[in-house]
């Protein structure tokens, strides 16, 4: 009976699982991907959430209590991060993801943001539109359970390495797809600055219609620009975002005789996983540029 006790014990202790924070809707399902069954976590934005206006409130901290790793996308994206860090204080780890990854520029005028300095504000935060980038993050993250939990390095290393496989295979599946798009037809016009790392690394001409904030609305003078930017890049398609509001929109393909393509996701939210994001907006994009209409 005594061995028995202390068989249950040790199998119990080996799968004792690491409770973690998530803060951004696709960090949630990368973290699932990488600990399984051997992480918990604590989804604090949920799939509905906007991390560009997102702020934890006491009750949500409250509800992290015991939390060893505090997973945030980073690049300055969250403005309450000085204050998250205050509150956790040594009791658990805060992992800016995203702050090792490539990063390029973008005009970002969110006020909200947390920009530590004029380099920063520079940044483009949307990292995650790269799968390259993701992929790497996929590293950041086993590297971070490993370290909470060594004795379960292998069990993340091996979830880490299948996961970066099946991001490989995405990004092969989504040049395949793009190739069906003549180059000279890249033009992606979104209502929102968000896919400069996508258009990177696809080789499309990114064109924000209402800037980095789904908010912000061109005045007249920007307006007469931009229309006459959409006219010179001979742009066929504008696409929205589901979360945003498609009036301004609306006016410029009345008035250009522009489509007005089917949502993008920008920002992982009201889907389950990062793979279905991307094969929604690469389906999206192809579907309303490519010649042949899918």
């Amino acid at each position: 009976m005594k061995f028995l006790l202390c068989f249950f014990f040790s199998i119990s202790g080996a799968w004792a699982q690491i409770k973690t924070v998530s803060l951004h809707p696709l960090l949630t399902d990368l973290i699932q991907q990488v600990g399984g069954e051997q992480v918990t976590v604590i989804d604090l934005i949920g799939k509905t959430g906007d991390p560009h206006h997102f702020e934890p409130s006491a009750e949500q901290i409250k509800s992290t209590q015991g939390a060893v790793l505090y997973f945030v996308s980073g690049k300055g994206l969250e403005s309450y991060l000085p204050s998250l860090k205050n509150i956790i204080g040594n009791s658990a780890k805060v992992i800016e993801v995203g702050a090792t990854l490539p990063s390029i520029e973008g005009a970002c005028n969110h006020e909200h943001h947390n920009h530590d300095d004029e380099h920063e504000h520079s940044i483009d935060p949307h990292w995650w539109h790269s799968i390259e980038n993701f992929r790497r993050a996929t590293t950041v993250v086993a590297n971070e359970l490993s370290t909470a939990s060594p004795t379960q390095r292998t069990y993340f290393e091996k979830n880490a390495t299948a996961y970066r496989a099946k991001l490989e295979e995405l990004d092969r599946w989504a040049r395949k797809e793009i190739a069906k798009i003549p180059k000279e037809k890249r033009q992606l016009a979104t209502a929102h600055d968000a896919f400069g790392y996508f258009c990177k690394d696809y080789q499309f001409t990114a064109i924000p219609v209402q800037g980095i904030n789904r908010e912000q609305a061109p005045g007249t003078a920007a307006l007469a620009a931009l229309m006459k930017e959409l006219k010179d890049h001979r742009v066929t398609a504008i696409f929205p975002e589901k979360e945003s509001n498609p009036k301004i929109l609306a006016a410029l393909t009345k008035d250009t005789g522009i489509a007005l393509a089917e949502p993008l996701i920008a920002d992982g939210t009201n889907v389950d996983t990062y793979e279905e994001m991307i094969r929604h907006n690469i389906s999206t994009i192809v579907k309303s540029l490519s010649p042949v209409r899918e």
